[in-house]
């Protein structure tokens, strides 16, 4: 039985997530909208703000067009079924990492299928430029693993 405390914390990760999408939704669209074209400087030249267009997935690799549209569609519904054999079995933070890593894939891919790419915007200097959901994605798989296989 799901306590009233552990409830409350599952409602307040996903208001978070929530919270994540509509900041993520907002900068792709000034970046979409040009108001990123030039970089604006967050941290001296280290990190700012800046539009890239980015055709691959992450990390800019060379995978891109209709085939990896499809088999990021593909992930998104096995990983919705994930996320109800999760919430079946009353693991909350299984269901809260996989919500994160849902909603930012599919911020991505509302992206990719609109525009043909992902709109990046955070850039961060000799990395790369990335955005809210590829965080979100990233920070979800990486608390998955440590939280599943821990003692393996």
């Amino acid at each position: 039985m799901i306590s009233q405390y552990n409830t409350k914390r599952t409602v307040f990760w996903l208001i978070i997530a929530v919270f994540f999408v509509v900041f993520d939704r907002f900068f792709k669209s000034l970046a979409i909208n040009g108001f990123l074209d030039n970089k604006i400087n967050l941290i001296k030249d280290w990190f700012g703000l800046q539009f890239v267009a980015n055709p691959g997935i992450a990390f800019s690799l060379p995978l891109s067009g209709d085939f990896l549209s499809v088999l990021i569609i593909f992930v998104v519904f096995v990983l919705v079924f994930y996320l109800l054999y999760f919430v079946k079995k009353n693991e909350r933070k299984n269901v809260i990492l996989l919500t994160f890593l849902l909603f930012g894939a599919i911020s991505n891919l509302v992206d990719r299928l609109r525009f043909g790419f992902v709109v990046d915007y955070l850039d961060l200097k000799y990395f790369t430029v990335f955005n809210l959901a590829d965080i979100m994605i990233v920070s979800a798989i990486t608390l998955f693993i440590l939280n599943n296989f821990k003692k393996v």
